[in-house]
């Protein structure tokens, strides 16, 4: 089924969304990783879109979607998020997260949990500090010398080397993404994710969550989905074979296990 694209405005911002799938079936947003746009989730699009309604969206000065002068905070981008859900008119949705995606979702789960059925928080953590200096050299090198050397840094920090390897094309049309990013919203997000810190708050929630790992992920490593795993109530998890993005490098198993975890 083909998608369609809006523009939702908002005070300050314009974002793109896609959505597709059945008119009237249970809605699942898909929420992006920093440096990412939306097409990150085509893999997902076409699967779940037989039988679910999907919604993706560029992040905040990601992608389509504009970019406001920094810092942010994850809470803003939350909010970003639940003014686009009122925007379709959907009250409440299973969640998709990746990376920051989960960060994201995570707050959702613990300030605004009756927005959401069941959540996915894939290669992610609740604390990516410290120490702040490698958010804030990652923000200087965006804001002094964009996004390109960010994109090549990534492409081993988001694939494994055999991925590299073997599937250069999937790689570069991830990673060129971030070729694409805004640096100033590029580097707001960094700062959001810089400061946060929800290992507490995790401990509080009570909808389903599936803790997707990915087996080699440098980035949020599985020590970090572990900690998750273990804080949040009756969370369940799943580690598969990948490294950051897991769902470009692994789709097939990536979407067997949210499938099985959305039937549940």
């Amino acid at each position: 089924m083909p998608s369609e694209t809006i523009r939702l405005a908002f005070d300050d911002i314009t974002f793109r969304v896609t959505y597709e799938g059945p008119k009237g079936a249970e809605p699942i947003i898909f929420s992006n990783s920093l440096g990412a746009s939306l097409e990150m989730w085509d893999h997902q699009a076409a699967f779940f879109s037989k039988t679910h309604r999907v919604i993706r969206y560029d992040v905040r000065g990601h992608g389509e979607t504009g970019a406001t002068p920094g810092p942010y905070n994850l809470a803003q981008l939350a909010q970003d998020a639940l003014r686009i859900m009122d925007g379709l008119h959907i009250h409440k949705a299973h969640w998709v997260g990746c990376s920051m995606g989960g960060m994201v979702g995570q707050w959702l789960l613990t300030h605004q949990r009756d927005r959401i059925g069941r959540a996915v928080l894939g290669n992610t953590a609740a604390f990516m500090g410290p120490p702040a200096t490698d958010w804030n050299a990652r923000i200087r090198m965006a804001l002094s010398k964009g996004m390109d050397p960010i994109a090549e840094a990534m492409k081993l920090r988001w694939f494994t080397k055999g991925f590299n390897e073997t599937n250069a094309a999937e790689v570069t049309r991830v990673t060129d993404m971030v070729r694409k990013a805004s640096p100033a919203g590029y580097a707001g997000c960094c700062a959001a994710i810089r400061d946060m810190d929800q290992r507490e708050s995790i401990k509080g929630i009570t909808n389903s969550v599936l803790v997707l790992i990915g087996a080699e992920d440098p980035a949020t490593t599985p020590a970090m989905g572990e900690i998750m795993a273990q804080n949040i109530p009756a969370a369940q998890k799943i580690v598969i074979p990948g490294a950051h993005i897991s769902n470009c490098e692994n789709p097939t198993d990536y979407n067997k296990a949210v499938a099985a975890f959305l039937k549940a």
